[in-house]
């Protein structure tokens, strides 16, 4: 019997030790972090990306390359690379680049959201540096054909994974691009580069301190313009490109969101007035009439790139109205009585032009169906009151009398409260220049 108890108390006593050890073992046991994986572990794991990893701490950029809630692409230069940038900017130490310069460059390896290889194309991606206007990042160009970003660095791995994005590996430190930079970046855009080059505008194009839209021609545009006028770029000399070229610039940053339907001025120039170039929406943008943007919103560090499938010709005046389908009947006018030859003359000219609503007001006035019930005399005369020899912008214009080409026909001017001809015709747009002369869109035709 005593045996029995003494038995009985053993256990209860290990029953009693077991339940002491559970409830201690509850009140000391702590949870064990999952282990970090971020960009910056991986990078900060390998010692190829040292030198990137101090670029990071220098910058302030490690903490938010390391954040997990975000998800970024990051094309990480390797140690050599930086050594090699280091040679090519004449710099001894990553302590020596100025600190906002580092940081740009660094940012402009990284891209929002995670892009595997096989999800990246041949095209322009925005990164995280800074372009020159407030919620536009620069651009850079990845050629998935041949693996380069820029034609300046080689992609040499791909797809090392981070729980916040993904890492390629890159054999040159990329650097933001000029307006002129991009243009060297793109085999598509070869034809341009020579083209600035032998225009000059190199320098001008490079400029930090100007800002500048370009619409850039890609080269089946530039072959199919010298197959059309029957010469090569050899044949141009600089006087012949550099009107040209400049036609395809405009100051200032215009990205596709905030342009619209109307004539923007260009850096070509006639005597003292720079040239118009008209701009029409659909489901693109159109520019005079023929030539597409069909890319889009290239940030430079000095401007912005559209890309453009036909070069622009600076017009005369007669292109003018030609281009802009607002003035059909104008041009079906002026085709009718064969004028249009005239007004590629040297020039210069004023030509106040009806739009369309103009003379399908005429047409009922006169009780007619169209111009066909016009004849070709009436229609001279009635044109050449449009056209006044001289250049004369609406700054030029005052209260009086202007002679036409219709010898008896002058318009009476009137710039009290807009400009107004001959009583009740208002000139709704005005100074839109071309090569020989100057444009002002009328309300309605000016009958003699």
């Amino acid at each position: 019997m005593k045996k029995m108890k003494f038995s009985l108390l053993i256990v209860l006593s290990g029953i009693f030790i077991l339940a002491s050890c559970d409830k201690n073992d509850d009140n000391n046991t702590e949870e064990i972090p999952d282990e970090s994986n971020t960009i910056v572990d991986v990078a900060s794991a390998d010692e190829n990306f040292s030198v990137l990893i101090d670029a990071l701490e220098l910058t302030d950029l490690k903490d938010a390359l390391a954040d997990e809630n975000a998800e970024y692409t990051v094309f990480a230069p390797t140690n050599d690379a930086f050594s090699d940038l280091l040679t090519e900017l004449g710099y001894d130490e990553l302590e020596d680049l100025p600190n906002d310069d580092l940081k740009e460059i660094l940012l402009y390896h990284v891209l929002a959201g995670k892009a595997e290889a096989n999800e990246v194309e041949n095209g322009y991606y925005s990164t995280l540096a800074d372009g020159p206007q407030d919620g536009y990042t620069l651009s850079m160009y990845i050629n998935m054909d041949d693996e380069m970003i820029n034609s300046r660095a080689s992609i040499t791995a791909t797809d090392i994974m981070a729980d916040n994005g993904v890492i390629h590996v890159v054999d040159k430190v990329i650097l933001p691009l000029s307006l002129s930079g991009h243009a060297a970046a793109n085999s598509a855009f070869s034809v341009l580069e020579e083209v600035v080059e032998k225009a000059g505008l190199s320098e001008t194009l490079n400029n930090s301190s100007l800002s500048f839209t370009v619409f850039a021609p890609v080269d089946d545009a530039f072959n199919q313009l010298f197959t059309n006028l029957g010469f090569t770029l050899d044949d141009l000399s600089l006087e012949d490109l550099q009107p040209i070229l400049l036609y395809h610039v405009v100051t200032g940053f215009l990205p596709s969101a905030d342009i619209e339907s109307g004539y923007v001025t260009t850096l070509s120039q006639i005597g003292e007035q720079f040239v118009s170039l008209q701009v029409s929406l659909g489901d693109n943008i159109i520019l005079n009439g023929n030539s597409n943007v069909i890319i889009e919103d290239v940030v430079a560090t000095n401007g912005i790139i559209h890309a453009i499938d036909e070069v622009l010709i600076p017009p005369e005046v007669v292109d003018l109205a030609l281009d802009n389908s607002d003035f059909s009947y104008l041009v079906e006018a002026l085709v009718k009585v064969d004028l249009v030859e005239a007004l590629r003359d040297e020039g210069p000219f004023t030509v106040f032009a009806p739009v369309n609503s103009a003379f399908e007001d005429l047409f009922e006035t006169l009780g007619v169906n169209g111009l066909n019930d016009i004849d070709d005399e009436t229609l001279e005369n009635v044109l050449l009151a449009h056209v006044v020899s001289g250049y004369f912008l609406s700054s030029d214009l005052s209260n009086g009398s202007l002679s036409t080409l219709n010898s008896e026909k002058s318009l009476t001017i009137n710039v009290d409260n807009g400009i107004v001809i001959d009583g009740d015709i208002n000139v709704l747009l005005a100074d839109i220049k071309g090569t020989n002369g100057v444009v002002h869109v009328i309300d309605k035709v000016i009958v003699p």
